[in-house]
């Protein structure tokens, strides 16, 4: 029997060459196959492959101004020294039609679940790597610590480390108010009341400029399409709101490391360095404990 032929040399070069274009370093933006309104953007380390450890994921939530290439590549090169791939998604402005900025802050927004939304960007990055991410690490500020911290209450089974960064407005762990304010609701909007117990197993940094003091954006008012009763109970400002946060986390036995930065305003950016030293003694905590189990 004749032995099949092989592939021209020039087909694998040409897949070779793709590969390291598109799939590896920082990728072009690829469209959620589970919902394509919805899109992410990767760094994937050029080691991938080539021995070692598995990569870690990193998820790095955006704003409201939607700056999700940004933190991609602020992240970089914590991805290339750490292993780790980084996952920054895209969840536009006004998806049902209604220019909502804010839909994604919330979790839920029309037949929109954004914590499902995540989780199948997940499952397909590493379904299409060859990988196995059964939890990660988040993080995100401002627009994007409302979903961080929300996403925690929902899904702390999923992640690893959670960094909150400089919320407008949050959530309390509190059975005596509805969502969003707190958490009473809850188990009614999404399946599930809050799993205290899984979120201790989290690690969780809260990190806020201590100049991030304007309030413009983050005041509630009636008529406000995110109005309801005791909206701005937490506090005026973010520093403020993200300590109510803190001291309630605590008061439920969630420990949290509070960065609270001299000097810095609302810039997610200038936020990163710390988030990397968080991640990065996670990480290792993370791997020692793998290896020890091995």
């Amino acid at each position: 029997m004749t032995a099949p032929a092989a592939k021209p040399a020039k087909q694998d070069d040409a897949a070779a060459i793709a590969r390291a274009l598109y799939d590896l370093g920082p990728t072009p933006v690829i469209a959620c196959k589970a919902d394509p309104r919805f899109s992410y953007c990767l760094y994937v380390p050029k080691s991938l492959g080539k021995g070692g450890q598995p990569p870690e994921l990193v998820v790095t939530m955006h704003g409201t101004g939607r700056g999700f290439t940004g933190y991609r590549d602020a992240f970089e090169s914590f991805g290339r020294w750490n292993n780790c791939v980084i996952l920054a998604p895209l969840f536009p402005i006004g998806v049902m039609g209604d220019g909502n900025r804010n839909g994604f802050k919330y979790m839920r927004e029309g037949d929109v679940r954004y914590d499902h939304i995540l989780l199948a960007m997940v499952e397909e990055v590493a379904e299409h790597y060859g990988l196995r991410f059964d939890r990660f690490a988040l993080f995100g500020y401002s627009g994007g610590g409302h979903f961080a911290h929300r996403f925690l209450m929902l899904q702390p089974h999923k992640l690893w480390a959670a960094s909150i960064g400089a919320p407008g407005s949050v959530t309390l762990l509190d059975p005596t108010r509805d969502w969003w304010v707190g958490t009473r609701s809850m188990a009614e909007l999404f399946g599930s009341a809050p799993d205290i117990e899984a979120m201790r197993k989290v690690a969780v940094q809260m990190i806020v400029g201590a100049a991030d003091l304007e309030t413009w954006e983050i005041t509630h008012k009636p008529g406000d399409r995110s109005w309801m009763p005791d909206a701005n109970r937490a506090g005026t400002n973010r520093p403020e709101r993200l300590d109510s946060l803190r001291r309630n986390f605590e008061e439920h036995g969630i420990d949290v490391r509070f960065d609270l930065v001299p000097n810095m305003p609302h810039d997610g950016l200038k936020a990163v360095s710390r988030v990397e030293d968080f991640f990065a003694e996670e990480l290792a905590k993370r791997r020692s404990g793998a290896a020890r189990a091995a």
